[in-house]
């Protein structure tokens, strides 16, 4: 596949890195020619310094042969332009753009994305899928991660395990069996910073970091049975007024025993923040002042959410919070050098923006059947949901036959609506999803399975 993507930023790299590594052709656009010399540099892709939306700039990047526009720049409107104009002049087959400002995906405007207006395929818009993976894990406490699949019928958790976990040296085998009717796979385990999908006969350990598939309806019994359950939070904390903390604000108003604070310095924004929310208490100040998270009360908070454009000020003010007394934080980071210091700095949770974007984008990109991918420790693995078709390899064989190679691990199969345990005599079906993970050097091959062949069509 043929891809062009706008912008050389964080977003628009881990793009690039990542496609590029499946054998897709890409050309990576950008006004900055040091961004562009870099990541030509490091990765095996095309680069070209100009205005993504140009015209001749489009051209020069091979667009008459495009099969895909990936439009990440910082600019709404310079993204939306691009896909205008790949459609308009060049007739390109898919466009997906970044749009941040929430005037653009009012309801009331939908028309506007319409093929006779501006055909858009597929609008990102990272505030809505960050703000809804830290409503996923205020909602199902003690888990670090929430990532839905199947619909919302099966849940990734991350859990850490400690101590108090009662099935530590146990073989992850075995734990359907301790627990009766228990659905728990663990299909990733981080152990000394390597990410690796387990054999069924590797233990949990003290300190591991465990991605585990589960139906949603047995998330609060896993938690319970990893010794890692806790209450839910209802006296929240926002650090940053934004579009992120403003949307989080919005819909924990709707929760019935939630009591909200935003902290926003800018007096415009806290404002604005004021006018669209209802029963949320705004204070106008510095969150890096004591004296103003101990106005807003911090020190009886129970979650601290630090969701500003600044990944220091993010840090310092959870770090401020927990020395205050608050017994959670979330700390949004952009800089993933800042978030490997999750522990040292005793944040709890931190949300990587980069991480929820290029997974929405990979969902769409992905050739076959492939209905949802979340990437997890900076792709290093995919956890992924795919449909079986006719023509899949995997097709009308029991799981144990099924040739999916090292580094895979089955969390579960959605059948008819039903969400079952990755048995190893379980008959693949067409139509049938599975929800796995995938180590970085397995994708390649687990793409291929759930990829439309010709005999399809």
């Amino acid at each position: 596949m043929r891809v062009i993507i706008c912008g050389a930023g964080r977003v628009g790299y881990g793009l690039a890195e990542r496609l590029s590594q499946e054998r897709n052709t890409v050309t990576v656009i950008d006004t900055s020619p040091d961004l562009i010399r870099q990541i030509t540099n490091e990765l095996d892709v095309r680069g070209v310094v100009g205005h993504g939306s140009h015209p001749d700039v489009l051209v020069r990047a091979g667009i008459r042969d495009c099969d895909m526009i990936i439009a990440v720049t910082y600019a709404d409107e310079v993204n939306m332009m691009a896909c205008q104009v790949a459609h308009s002049l060049f007739d390109v087959p898919t466009k997906v753009a970044r749009v941040r400002a929430q005037g653009y995906l009012d309801n009331q405007w939908n028309d506007l994305y319409s093929r006779e207006n501006m055909p858009i395929d597929i609008i990102i818009s990272p505030e809505i899928e960050i703000g809804k993976a830290i409503l996923r894990r205020l909602n199902t406490p003690g888990a670090f991660n929430v990532v839905p699949f199947g619909d919302g019928a099966v849940q990734m958790l991350g859990v850490e395990i400690n101590e108090d976990c009662p099935i530590i040296q146990t073989p992850i085998r075995q734990i359907p069996d301790l627990f009766t009717g228990l659905h728990a796979a663990v299909v990733g385990i981080e152990r000394d910073g390597e990410l690796f999908a387990p054999t069924p006969d590797d233990p949990l350990e003290v300190g591991d970091r465990a991605y585990i598939v589960t139906q949603a309806a047995h998330s609060t019994r896993l938690l319970e049975v990893l010794g890692a359950h806790q209450i839910q939070a209802r006296h929240i904390v926002i650090i940053g007024g934004g579009n992120v903390g403003t949307y989080v604000a919005e819909k924990l108003e709707g929760q019935s025993g939630m009591r909200v604070r935003i902290i926003e310095r800018d007096k415009k924004r806290a404002e604005k923040a004021a006018e669209q929310l209802n029963r949320t208490v705004i204070l106008n100040g510095d969150a890096m002042s004591a004296e103003i998270q101990e106005e807003a009360g911090v020190p009886n908070a129970e979650m601290v959410i630090s969701l500003t454009n600044s990944d220091s000020v993010n840090i310092l003010a959870a770090v401020q919070a927990k020395k205050l007394g608050a017994r959670q934080t979330i700390s949004l980071i952009n800089e993933v050098s800042m978030q490997d210091m999750q522990s040292e700095l005793g944040i709890d949770m931190v949300i990587d923006p980069r991480a929820s974007t290029i997974s929405s984008i990979l969902r769409h990109v992905r050739r076959g059947r492939i209905l949802e991918v979340y990437s997890l420790e900076q792709g290093g693995a995919e956890v992924i949901e795919g449909e079986v078709l006719d023509t899949s390899p995997m097709a009308g064989k029991a799981l144990v036959d099924v040739a999916m190679g090292e580094g895979v691990a089955v969390g579960a199969i959605i059948a008819d609506g039903a969400v079952l345990p990755p048995t190893p005599s379980l008959v693949l079906r067409p139509g049938n999803r599975v929800v796995l993970m995938a180590e970085k050097g397995a994708l390649n091959n687990i793409v291929t399975m759930f990829r439309v062949s010709s005999d399809y069509y």
